[in-house]
């Protein structure tokens, strides 16, 4: 019986890259009842894993068969299959070779997905060569396929995100054969970031230039790329020129641009000039968000100059530009740190009463930075507000805390906190019941004191009858020490 055979070299991976896929691309077998619909063999030997494709493939796939069988096929019988998945691109390129059967932008589309997120690269610059080649069905009236764009964009994201930014500037050149008019922003938007994010900003720049040749408007995101590139080079002269251009060209300047600003200054200690750039953002109406506050006191923080980074908080504050949410933990932990734990819960206070709360970890490290400095009575304060505000203190701080007023002979406060605590939510441990039980009986509560010793009867807390018979005694005599 007669073979016959149609050859499609523009599918065929190019010789000179490597690797080679897994089977060479399939040629024809002996054809089957129709013979020009042929099924694909591999121009290898036989093999068993050979003949279940070729079974695999009849029992699912039988010419003729439509673009949307094709791409059913692909994405729930092979794509799923333990043996056979990988390959999905020589399936393709056999569908290629029958003269009924002719891809169009969905089997374009998700091979073209498939082969960039598996890396294969050289298969998609096979594929995107064929294209070029033999457009979409949808390219053959007046205008082309409005999917040819998208399918090279993430084609050229991926080569982009893998470093091949040579092949992502010759797939946007094939694209450009396709598309009808420019292309959109965010094409020239990837290559730009490609190029800066491998440290190649003079093409990032020639390629900028080449947007505005091709008379496709920038966006913010077109300058804030640029911007991040100039400043990871510390070439804050260009970086503020672009800044300037940026506004002439109409693309406002968002709290991206202006953080890229602000980041590379204080990377370069040039804090008054990072400074400036956040009240610029005031002046124009941009809203700060948590990163700014954060380039901002943390990069105080490390120089040392939290006191200064305690005033710009306190003034943006004031002035209502502090953003919900944001957490000033790192200044909290370097006032303590440094023993100004009162500076501390000055600024604490000063912001949670204007709106803006501190986080549970921040409130948690002002009072062990409290207890430290013996200013308990600032702790306990501290932590009544938190449970009055719903917020859950861990054990260790909040049992140390009791122990502390209980050694000031507090111990009736403490318990009226442990109450409180345990509406909230918070079940007071051992440890905790041990330290009011103990100050009760320096205290001489006796009454108080038993009631306590009952309740961690029933919590379990007491595991015999002589440590019950130890906790009486020590509150019948007074006594303070634990036995």
């Amino acid at each position: 019986m007669k073979r016959f055979q149609k050859n499609i070299p523009l599918l065929r991976p190019k010789p000179t890259p490597p690797p080679p896929p897994p089977i060479p691309n399939p040629s024809l077998p002996i054809p089957p009842q129709n013979p020009q619909n042929p099924l694909p063999t591999i121009t290898l030997s036989q093999n068993p894993n050979h003949d279940h494709l070729l079974k695999f493939l009849k029992s699912h796939l039988n010419p003729p068969f439509s673009p949307q069988n094709l791409l059913r096929f692909l994405k729930s019988k092979l794509h799923y299959h333990p043996n056979f998945t990988q390959f999905d691109f020589h399936i393709f390129n056999w569908a290629a070779t029958i003269d009924s059967f002719r891809h169009d932008h969905s089997t374009f589309e998700w091979m073209a997905r498939t082969l960039a997120v598996t890396d294969r690269f050289s298969e998609l610059r096979s594929l995107l060569e064929f294209m070029v080649s033999a457009p979409c069905p949808c390219s053959d009236g007046i205008f082309s396929c409005s999917r040819t764009e998208p399918i090279f964009r993430f084609a050229i994201n991926a080569y982009c995100r893998a470093g091949k930014l040579d092949d992502a500037v010759v797939a946007f050149d094939s694209m450009r054969k396709l598309i009808d008019g420019r292309p959109s922003v965010v094409l020239y938007n990837i290559l730009i970031n490609g190029f800066v994010k491998f440290a190649r900003n003079d093409q990032a720049f020639e390629f900028y230039n080449r947007m505005i040749w091709d008379r496709v408007k920038p966006d913010v995101f077109t300058f804030n790329i640029l911007l991040s590139g100039y400043c990871r080079n510390s070439q804050f002269g260009l970086a503020l020129d672009l800044f300037k251009e940026m506004k002439k060209k109409g693309a406002s300047p968002n709290v991206v641009s202006f953080n890229t600003l602000i980041k590379g200054f204080f990377r370069e200690r040039k804090f008054n000039e990072g400074i400036r750039m956040a009240y610029e953002m005031i002046e124009l109406g941009c809203e700060f968000s948590t990163v700014t506050c954060e380039i901002l006191v943390d990069g105080f923080c490390k120089e040392g100059r939290v006191l200064e980074a305690c005033e710009l908080l306190v003034d943006f504050s004031n002035k209502g530009v502090l953003p919900n949410g944001y957490d000033y933990y790192v200044l909290v932990e370097n006032l303590c740190a440094k023993g100004n734990s009162d500076r501390a819960l000055e600024v604490v206070d000063e912001l949670w009463r204007r709106g803006n709360p501190p986080s549970l970890i921040s409130c948690t490290t002002l009072i062990e930075g409290l207890r430290k400095m013996e200013r308990i009575e600032e702790g306990f304060r501290l932590m009544e507000r938190m449970l009055n505000e719903g917020m859950i203190p861990d054990s260790f701080t909040f049992d140390f805390l009791l122990q502390d007023l209980c050694n000031l002979g507090r111990t009736v406060e403490a318990d009226k906190l442990r109450l409180l605590a345990s509406s909230k939510g918070l079940e007071p441990d051992c440890l905790a019941f041990d330290s009011l039980v103990s100050g009760y009986s320096r205290e001489g509560r006796r009454k108080e004191g038993e009631k306590l010793v009952d309740e961690m009867l029933d919590r379990g807390f007491i595991p015999d009858i002589a440590s019950y018979n130890r906790l009486m005694e020590r509150l019948a005599n007074g006594r303070s020490s634990m036995r």
